[in-house]
Order: C-alpha cells, then sequence, then structure tokens
C-alpha cells in the first residue's frame, strides 16, 4: 500500500522554514550573535613598545594624539615593530592616564561573514527539519523481499 504525500504537508514544511529565516533576517545582526560596535574616534597612532606574539594576554604601548593633547594607550594586539603607524579606536569618555584601545579595523568578536553564514546555516536547518517531517509523513518503504 503507497502513501500518497499530500503537496500541503511540503507546503507548510517549506512555509514554516522560511518564516523562520525572514523573521531572523528582519530582527537585525543582534539574532546571530553580532556585538554591538564599538564607540569611539578611529586616529592614527605610534607604536612606541612592541610585543611578540607567543604569549597570552598580550598590549602593546602606542602613543597618539587626540583633542590637542598627546595621550598614551595600551594596545590590545601583537606583532607590530617600533615605530609602526596603526590605526587605532579611541573610546568616548579619553580621561588622563593610559588608555585601552583597540584596532580600528578589528572589533573583538565580530566578523563580517557572521550574518550572511547563519542565515545560510539556519536555512540548511530549516531544510533538514522540512525533509525529516516529509520522511515521517511518507512512513517506511517496504522493499520486497526475493524469493
Amino acid at each position: 500500500m503507497a502513501h500518497r504525500i499530500h503537496w500541503r504537508t511540503l507546503a507548510i514544511a517549506a512555509l514554516v522554514g522560511i518564516a523562520i529565516v525572514i523573521s531572523v533576517w528582519w530582527a537585525g545582526p543582534g539574532a546571530l550573535g553580532s556585538p554591538a560596535g564599538v564607540d569611539g574616534t578611529p586616529t592614527e597612532a605610534t607604536v612606541t613598545k612592541p610585543a611578540p606574539c607567543n604569549d597570552t594576554n598580550v598590549k602593546e604601548s602606542v602613543q597618539f594624539r587626540f583633542g590637542g593633547q598627546d595621550h598614551t594607550g595600551s594596545l590590545d594586539a601583537c606583532g607590530h615593530d617600533q615605530n609602526d603607524r596603526v590605526e587605532i579606536m579611541v573610546p568616548t569618555g579619553l580621561g588622563s592616564g593610559t588608555v585601552d584601545v583597540h584596532l580600528a579595523d578589528v572589533v573583538p568578536g565580530h566578523s563580517n561573514l557572521r550574518r550572511p553564514l547563519g542565515l545560510a546555516l539556519l536555512a540548511l536547518s530549516c531544510l533538514g527539519g522540512a525533509t525529516y517531517a516529509f520522511l515521517v509523513q511518507r512512513g517506511p518503504r517496504r522493499q520486497p523481499v526475493p524469493a
């Protein structure tokens, strides 16, 4: 006895998958874990004390001019040479003393591929769920037993 699969069963599974992907896309970048942007102003700095990359949690010292004053910063990077020029992100509310800064083109934990890759994986997950629903609805197929 052959089971007929109704197009409505497949349509419901497909529509639910499409609705999930669209709702996550519509929710914005935060739905897939993208961090909020770092507040600050990009500024050019000079590396004054480089750090090798063979240790963990290394910091380099940088010197930069911001707001008409010279400042010293602690850069969470490694591998630069003495007097290298780097673009840093100076945080808003800059005070006195050593300031923690980051490279301007790097935001910790962020990747430009995170959102499209996350949406693609979500779509594949929905496709896998729809395939499972299809197989459950179809039921087991019986193979003829050879005589």
